[in-house]
């Protein structure tokens, strides 16, 4: 993987932005917009995955940007599980949720991946440590 200077370089980062900008478009459109606590909780949720991947780059360490990225992780699950909530209740059409669902999970595997990486990048590191 090639040195990454800017959080704003990460794939993840920059799909989790589009994503808190979809569902902030779709959250303020008919029901949705008037059923304030749903509407608050998805958008704080898609705003901490953007955010928890930017503050974890910022701590400089393999550990904790991973550790990081575990509540971006989490907050992209809940993101999942308040999708159904307003396709239940008949804010998003099956198409809108298909489309937003997907974009979440696809975040979701690149958050795993790149925990993996990080993961990998720090046992090499600690091998060479311990060999020296």
């Amino acid at each position: 993987m090639a040195k990454i200077n800017n959080f704003e370089d990460l794939e993840v980062w920059q799909q989790a932005r589009k994503l808190a900008a979809r569902i902030y478009g779709l959250s303020r459109t008919g029901g949705f917009a008037k059923d304030y606590g749903l509407k608050d909780q998805i958008q704080r949720a898609a705003v901490s995955i953007v955010s928890n991947i930017a503050e974890g780059f910022g701590r400089k360490s393999n550990v904790e940007f991973s550790r990081f990225l575990e509540f971006a992780s989490g907050s992209a699950s809940e993101v999942q599980s308040q999708l159904y909530v307003a396709l239940d209740l008949g804010y998003l059409t099956r198409e809108q949720f298909d489309e937003v669902f997907s974009d979440v999970k696809r975040i979701g595997q690149m958050l795993t991946k790149l925990m993996q990486y990080l993961c990998r990048a720090s046992n090499r590191s600690s091998a060479k440590s311990a060999s020296l």
